[in-house]
């Protein structure tokens, strides 16, 4: 595209060595700072690069205008970078600052954004510095005989011709730019008015786009959360599980599926269950991953068929897919789902009620799928009410039952360690007592478990009968809690929910009334809490809007000491909001939601925008200083500035386009991020080109009729002709 607007190979020579310099510098800084090469890093540098050829560009461009003066090679080369370098600097600073959102982020987006902005803001810096140094060097050297060559031979001759097709045709296409900008300046009202009404109808979609943290990403695999009921044996469960494995056989074929591992119960030690975000509870719980063939159909589509299929084949198994990809394990902060509302409080029977409540609540909710109450209350127990008359009576305690009873079922090394000496070998062997677990096996058999109280002639002497648990007890059958958890040491009652067909802010937003809702039942000393994905999701929006509010301003103030106006900052920034509309025009058409990524691309979109416009406002200012009025002075720039802002716009939007497309295995996690540059660049490059100079006109033409100053009207142009 470059070689096709320069006509130049020399020149799209010096512009493509810059970008692998300007990458190769980002690289070296993001490696002193410790970071790594991964697909947040890349995913900077791929956006770095459409603005690394903007400054290699412009740099170009303005030397061969000055070129076409009649000046020198030298001259030409000092006198252009002596012009764009100050309104580069405040580019590239206004660019840079505001990537300084991303660095007000906290928690786990603050580890995953920061890397993409730190690779944006080393590229750019590093191609600005190119562009003041090796750029010109390279351009004294290469450019030094390009004028001077004239190759007519054979080979080359399709390519000039069609060079010099393509520059008949970009010049009728500035012809008409040209007169659609000497209309515009001539009628600013009317344009403003319908650049007002075009961003007011794109801004009203911005409600229905929807919000999500980050988008999810088809890794080629499912994960698979089961509970049967609460205690089933874990003999019971792995049969349940090979019913549940068979029935994910039928829906995927085998063609395209890779293979499927069942963890079922517990893990074997608490690092595990620390390091385990399906959090089981216990031998009811199993996890079922599933591996996809390369090629795969859609993964989504499977969970969407599972879901139903296995909750209608299953009625008393509950199942929840866990997310799969590991973006999302990190943005959940190892919850199992996106949604955790948090019941808080002592009261843990009224809590458990609300908590059903909830549940039975969320069932309702559009798109909410999967809704569950991690800490079950319905674990079968055994429930022994000691007779204390009876106990002193025959001389026992209640703790001393107790301990009889843990002896007999767990064995006696928890409660009276004893070892034996072989002296033949000198080593030690533990010793311990227990019932066998075969012959407890109902409530009769547990009640015949004898009771001593450690007195070796029994408490009525030699020879007296041992009573058992049962005639000093009463054993009846219960349920409890399987798990007790605890947040911030108080405890908790966990509702977990997660999202299918809808996005995560709208559901949310259903979730919150329903919390607010239940607030009003809540028991004297509880609370409802919502956390997760949804907690850290709003936290990061808030923390990037505040964060790009101030790095406007901060662009703002570096502008008004760059141009010494404060009315000259806010033409700059007034088209801004065309970038925007566009954005959300964008989204809408490709149905992409607000997402983080999409946000990085709005960022990056008023950064592009602003530095277009800046070059635009910067040469009409000089040209004002040079005597033009300012209907003219807009009228040049805005000609004068259309094929370098073209060819950075477009070079920004190739360079997008494959990011846009979401091509490759996680190309959906960046996907939002070029749609939403693209979308801010076609309709922010029309307001920078046309809005931009109709509001500079306006107002310096409104300034010099305060100064009491005559205007010339500007001359129609008719449209140029090669």
């Amino acid at each position: 595209m470059i070689l096709l607007f320069l006509g130049s190979w020399r020149s799209t020579l010096i512009i493509a060595i810059s970008i692998p310099l300007s990458v190769m510098s980002s690289l070296i800084a993001l490696s002193a700072l410790g970071q790594t090469i991964n697909i947040m890093t890349l995913g900077g540098l791929a956006l770095a690069v459409g603005i690394l050829v903007d400054d290699a560009t412009v740099a170009i461009e303005a030397i061969s205008h000055h070129r076409d003066m009649g000046k020198p090679l030298m001259d030409a080369i000092i006198d252009a970078s002596s012009q764009i370098a100050l309104p580069t600097l405040v580019s590239t600073l206004s660019i840079c600052i505001v990537f300084v959102p991303m660095f007000l982020l906290t928690g786990v987006a603050r580890y995953l954004f920061v890397p993409l902005a730190e690779a944006v803001v080393f590229a750019m810096l590093a191609s600005y510095f190119l562009s003041r140094t090796l750029i010109p060097t390279l351009a004294m050297y290469l450019l030094r005989g390009e004028r001077a060559t004239t190759d007519t031979h054979g080979r080359w001759e399709v390519l000039r011709r069609f060079q010099q097709r393509f520059e008949r045709g970009f010049e009728r296409f500035h012809g008409h730019y040209q007169a659609v900008l000497s209309a515009a300046i001539a009628s600013p009202r009317r344009v403003a008015l319908g650049f007002a009404v075009v961003c007011g109808i794109s801004l009203l979609l911005v409600p229905v786009l929807g919000r999500d943290f980050f988008p999810t990403s088809d890794t080629g695999e499912i994960r698979l959360h089961m509970r049967v009921r609460t205690g089933t044996r874990i003999e019971q469960t792995a049969r349940v599980v090979d019913l549940v494995e068979q029935r994910i056989r039928t829906v995927i074929p085998p063609s395209t599926l890779g293979g499927i591992l069942d963890n079922i119960g517990l893990p074997v030690s608490g690092i595990n269950i620390t390091y385990d975000s399906s959090l089981p509870v216990g031998s009811a719980d199993a996890d079922i991953l599933v591996t996809l063939k390369p090629g795969h159909g859609p993964t989504a589509a499977y969970v969407e068929t599972l879901r139903e299929q296995l909750n209608r084949d299953f009625p008393g198994v509950t199942f929840a897919f866990l997310p799969a990809d590991i973006i999302s394990q990190t943005l959940d902060f190892g919850l199992p789902s996106p949604i955790d509302v948090q019941i808080v409080g002592k009261d843990q029977v009224a809590n458990r009620q609300i908590a059903d409540q909830l549940l039975a609540s969320f069932r309702h909710v559009q798109g909410l799928v999967d809704p569950r109450i991690q800490q079950p209350g319905d674990a079968p127990s055994i429930n022994i009410n000691v007779d204390r008359t009876k106990a002193i009576q025959a001389g026992f305690q209640q703790r001393v039952i107790a301990q009889n009873l843990l002896i007999a079922l767990s064995g006696s090394s928890q409660t009276s360690p004893n070892f034996w000496l072989n002296p033949i070998n000198g080593v030690s062997y533990p010793l311990a007592t227990e019932a066998p677990q075969y012959t407890i096996d109902s409530l009769q058999s547990l009640g015949n478990i004898p009771l001593t109280n450690g007195n070796q002639q029994g408490v009525a002497g030699k020879g007296a009968t041992v009573p058992i648990l049962a005639s000093l007890s009463t054993l009846s059958r219960g349920s409890q809690d399987a798990v007790v958890s605890h947040y911030n040491v108080q405890p908790v009652i966990d509702v977990f929910a997660g999202v299918q067909g809808r996005d995560l802010g709208a559901v949310a937003a259903d979730v919150e009334t329903l919390v607010a809702q239940a607030r009003a039942h809540l028991p004297p000393g509880s609370s409802l809490v919502v956390r997760g994905e949804v907690q850290t999701m709003q936290s990061s929006f808030q923390g990037l809007l505040l964060g790009l509010a101030f790095a406007v301003l901060l662009v703002y103030a570096l502008m008004v000491v760059n141009f010494q106006s404060w009315l000259d900052p806010l033409v700059i920034i007034s088209g801004l909001p065309g970038a925007i509309s566009g954005m959300a025009g964008v989204l809408f058409v490709t149905r992409t939601t607000i997402s983080v990524p999409a946000l990085t691309g709005a960022i990056m979109c008023i950064g592009i925008a602003t530095a277009n416009s800046i070059l635009v406002v910067s040469f009409a200012r000089d040209r004002i200083n040079e005597g033009a009025t300012p209907l003219q002075a807009a009228f040049d720039a805005g000609s004068t500035r259309f094929r370098p802002v073209l060819m950075t716009a477009l070079a920004m939007l190739i360079g997008m386009l494959p990011m846009a497309l979401g091509l490759g295995d996680g190309g959906e996690q960046n996907a939002p991020l070029g749609r939403a540059v693209i979308g801010g660049l076609l309709f922010g490059t029309v307001a920078t080109l046309v809005f931009v100079p109709v509001v500079f006109a306006a107002v310096h033409a409104w300034l010099r009729r305060r100064a009491g100053q005559t205007l010339q009207a500007l001359p129609n142009p008719t449209p140029s002709t090669p």
